[in-house]
């Protein structure tokens, strides 16, 4: 029987972040399991683009991450929101997001998925943190003093699902979800254009789906595309000549020529809400506890914030002398976290409903509503704010300050 203080089930970004933080927290000694059910040596190959708000970078900068990824990611200079139809070759911009937190910090950064990845590998590797592959969480039996992973000679005082949407550990804890599916897919790929981005981030929202183009290092873009299922499976499907002409069409021809440099992969896209983050000697992280649509380019921010939040809340417990696995200690976990996690996902559902269509009335109220966001400064200051990750209480890591 292997025993530790945290399991933590899930050796993705969130799971091996937590495992970081709660290695090299102070004052604090706590034996780590990493577990996953992936096999093991598999080469990083996650083609997303992510938008890194400035609280995030802290936390990774903190962590000894962020620095591994020199040279590798891409300062956001602005975030250009249009509203037109595919076939429209001018597109307005109703509302241009910009500006900087702290002294001259950039609110966001955009980062290969694949470089994250590698950076995240080799922190943990080099902090020793080994993970135990193929290991599968059937169900647990839980009491006073700890859980028991069914299956497995594995118990620890606390149990950390970070083992994403469709999550074992949610399931095994009997934690119930929330949610549906938005009728929706993502197309993700790479672009080289011919016209150089500048580091600005640009969102079409088009009557199918908002369409995102995210700037990367060089003249690349990271492309978010989003459809209605069918006509996204249709998309996939098309030879190269035929998807990179359905894709200029939605690019516009302000960029130029285009390259596609990555084959597009389709993700289906809907809501997952855990009815609750923890419960006696668990406790969920990222998409174990909520899977979002992609719009608002939130959703590792938002699980990594999570993983700053329990990492503090355990690593106070631990110096205090209490049960790190007691549900009033994550209780305390759950209270600084889902409230602000409930909310996102009802606003990102709000925009979607009201973006992804093309009736003449709802395009007229909500162009007139970015255009006023738009012209009143504190309005878009909240918007750099929020972008950031600056808004409420943050954990500690997030404002790049050890746990």
């Amino acid at each position: 029987m292997s025993e530790f203080d945290i399991t933590i089930a899930g050796a993705g970004y969130a799971g091996r972040v937590l495992a970081l933080a709660l290695h090299g927290a102070g004052g604090v000694d706590l034996d780590i399991g990493l577990v996953d059910a992936a096999p093991a040596h598999v080469e990083p190959n996650d083609t997303r683009a992510y938008a890194m708000a400035a609280s995030t970078v802290r936390m990774l900068e903190e962590l000894g991450i962020w620095q591994r990824l020199e040279g590798k990611t891409q300062v956001c200079t602005a975030m250009r929101i249009t509203d037109s139809r595919a076939a429209e070759l001018v597109r307005p911009v109703f509302l241009t997001i910009a500006g900087t937190v702290g002294e001259g910090e950039p609110f966001a950064h955009f980062v290969d998925g694949r470089d994250l990845q590698r950076a995240i590998l080799e922190a943990s590797d080099e902090a020793g943190l080994a993970v135990e592959n193929d290991f599968t969480v059937d169900g647990v039996s839980v009491d006073t003093y700890g859980v028991r992973i069914a299956g497995e000679e594995v118990s620890s005082r606390l149990l950390v699902g970070a083992d994403g949407a469709r999550s074992s550990v949610r399931k095994a804890a009997g934690i119930r979800t929330v949610g549906w599916s938005y009728g929706q897919a993502a197309i993700i790929t790479i672009i080289e254009t011919e016209v150089p981005h500048d580091g600005e981030a640009i969102q079409h929202f088009l009557p199918g789906g908002p369409f995102a183009m995210l700037p990367l290092p060089g003249n690349r873009r990271g492309i978010v595309w989003t459809e209605v299922s069918d006509e996204a499976a249709r998309l996939a499907r098309l030879d190269a000549d035929g998807f990179l002409a359905e894709l200029e069409q939605r690019a516009g021809p302000e960029v130029g020529d285009i390259a596609v440099v990555e084959a597009p992969r389709v993700h289906p896209l809907d809501l997952i809400l855990a009815r609750a983050f923890v419960a006696p000697r668990i406790a969920l992280v990222g998409d174990a506890a909520h899977r979002l649509h992609p719009l608002a380019g939130l959703g590792l921010n938002m699980g990594l914030r999570d993983v700053a939040a329990l990492a503090q809340v355990v690593a106070e417990a631990a110096r205090r002398g209490e049960d790190i696995g007691a549900l009033t200690v994550l209780e305390r976990y759950q209270r600084w976290r889902r409230f602000d996690t409930v909310q996102l996902a009802a606003a990102t559902e709000t925009i979607n409903r009201l973006f992804s269509n093309d009736l003449g009335p709802l395009r007229a109220l909500r162009d007139v509503g970015l255009g006023l966001v738009d012209r009143i400064a504190p309005l878009k200051t909240l918007f750099v704010t929020e972008a950031a990750g600056d808004a409420g209480s943050a954990p500690r890591l997030l404002r790049g300050e050890p746990v």
